[in-house]
């Protein structure tokens, strides 16, 4: 008799017979059973007549979408919490599979560490469900705020990763907070008694990283003057964090790749090895997949870190939480600096909701700790603000407006008959061999520049011939 516990039922529902076998495969030797349907109208079929413990299911089903069946599901009585996944590396589709009551949201490729971890936390049942996100932790950090759609989603994946030790890869433009994001996850997670210690691989020169890292002893090189401990020893039983660890060069990526599967590593100069024990949080403000599609980054690595993948959405794309950490920045500075700024006019607002923030959250503190420093008074006024600031949305506005007019004048000069109509799969068709005739047909960098996987273009490709 098999010693490992039954946890219950779960339903994947892919269209890929090779993925779905994987998946289940992968959960059942961590003790689930697994039905596999391959599309979404057997498995509308099937949780109705029996609803599983968990259901896995792709976005992109051949018959109908897997938010379709999302929805489905969450009509019945006792639905099962629903893990979501997809190929498309889009933060919209995650903000709409959560807003529908998704519990979770997997990105392919994932490991079956991650999506065991995922299966077995969505076995708590909905109504046990606090959707009490990482916003309402403000006892050890109160930076990291924000209440639209696509925070909600990030502050989902962090909970669920808070609870695990696997290794989280943080994505977004510069500016976005990703290192509040990575200190957030450490303080909410069972290692926060532990040390938090951040390194920024792109302001370390190549030949001190390996110190910096995994430290070194005396005589080790010139300068060693004494034992000095590396990151790797100092955040044992905490969190490491890694910044722009793109930036990393691919001698140091093969250090860090062997430290990551050992768990030992040795210090510059000595031969003793040593074991730490930390939870490796990364960040890049580049597209990690064209790294390494482009050979800059160690594909074994990519894989080994993007166990748990969190992209922060730019500042533009939050709506309300611009005025919301406008506000909780402006009373920070104000008690910083002993001034009595309490708000922002109306007109400051607008301006604020309507600008484009290409700095993030950077450029938004530096405005108003900018501001609040010069001035004196209770409500922030636009004459106020710094006088570089606006231009870009100004010319964001003149830019629009030009692409407006240039488009209607196209428009006019060229108006479009129902002849002129091309098949959706044309327009595809052209797209994909534009994308990877200017990658000179390297496909998954094509892939990765279109926002697909490379096994979409060569299925593509296929179905063309």
């Amino acid at each position: 008799m098999s010693d490992i516990i039954d946890k219950g039922l779960v339903y994947i529902v892919e269209d890929s017979i090779a993925s779905g076998a994987l998946y289940a495969s992968q959960l059942e030797q961590a003790g689930f059973q697994c039905k596999h349907f391959t599309d979404g109208y057997s498995a509308l079929v099937g949780i109705k007549e029996k609803m599983p413990a968990v259901i896995v299911q792709d976005v992109c089903l051949p018959d109908i979408s897997g938010l379709e069946v999302l929805q489905f599901v969450n009509k019945q009585k006792n639905p099962a919490n629903v893990v979501m996944i997809t190929s498309n590396s889009s933060i919209d589709i995650a903000v709409e599979a959560m807003r529908l009551g998704g519990f979770d949201f997997l990105e392919k490729p994932f490991t079956s560490q991650r999506l065991i971890s995922s299966v077995e936390s969505a076995l708590t049942p909905k109504e046990q469900v606090k959707v009490q996100p990482l916003v309402k932790n403000r006892d050890k950090n109160q930076d990291f705020v924000g209440e639209s759609l696509a925070m909600k989603t990030v502050f989902r994946l962090l909970d669920s990763a808070a609870r695990s030790k696997a290794c989280v890869f943080i994505t977004g433009e510069s500016g976005t907070g990703k290192e509040v994001c990575a200190q957030t996850l450490h303080d909410t997670s069972p290692r926060n008694t532990g040390p938090f210690i951040a390194i920024n691989c792109a302001a370390i020169p190549a030949e001190l990283f390996e110190s910096e890292f995994f430290g070194h002893v005396k005589g080790a090189f010139s300068g060693a003057l004494s034992d000095r401990k590396g990151a790797v020893e100092v955040a044992n039983g905490g969190t490491l964090f890694l910044d722009e660890l793109c930036e990393m060069e691919l001698n140091l990526q093969a250090k860090l790749l062997r430290f990551l599967q050992t768990g030992i590593f040795s210090k510059v100069g000595s031969s003793e090895v040593l074991h730490s024990d930390v939870r490796l949080v990364c960040a890049t403000n580049r597209n990690p997949i064209i790294e390494v599609a482009e050979g800059r980054f160690r594909e074994d690595l990519y894989y080994r870190l993007n166990v748990i993948p969190v992209k922060l959405p730019p500042l533009r794309e939050r709506g309300g939480d611009i005025l919301l950490l406008a506000e909780y920045i402006l009373k920070q500075k104000s008690d910083s600096n002993a001034k009595h700024f309490t708000g922002f006019s109306d007109e400051v607002k607008a301006l604020f909701c309507n600008y484009d923030w290409p700095g993030n959250i950077r450029e938004l503190q530096n405005v108003i700790e900018n501001t609040v420093v010069i001035n004196d008074g209770d409500v922030i006024e636009k004459d106020m603000l710094p006088s570089s600031f606006g231009l870009g949305a100004v010319k964001h506005s003149i830019s629009a407006k030009s692409v407006h007019n240039t488009n209607e004048q196209s428009v006019q000069l060229s108006p479009m008959s129902v002849h002129d109509i091309e098949p959706l799969w044309q327009v595809e068709k052209r797209a994909i061999e534009n994308a990877i005739k200017s990658c000179e047909d390297n496909i998954p960098l094509a892939a990765a520049y279109l926002g697909v996987s490379a096994s979409t273009i060569y299925r593509k490709i296929k179905g063309w011939s």
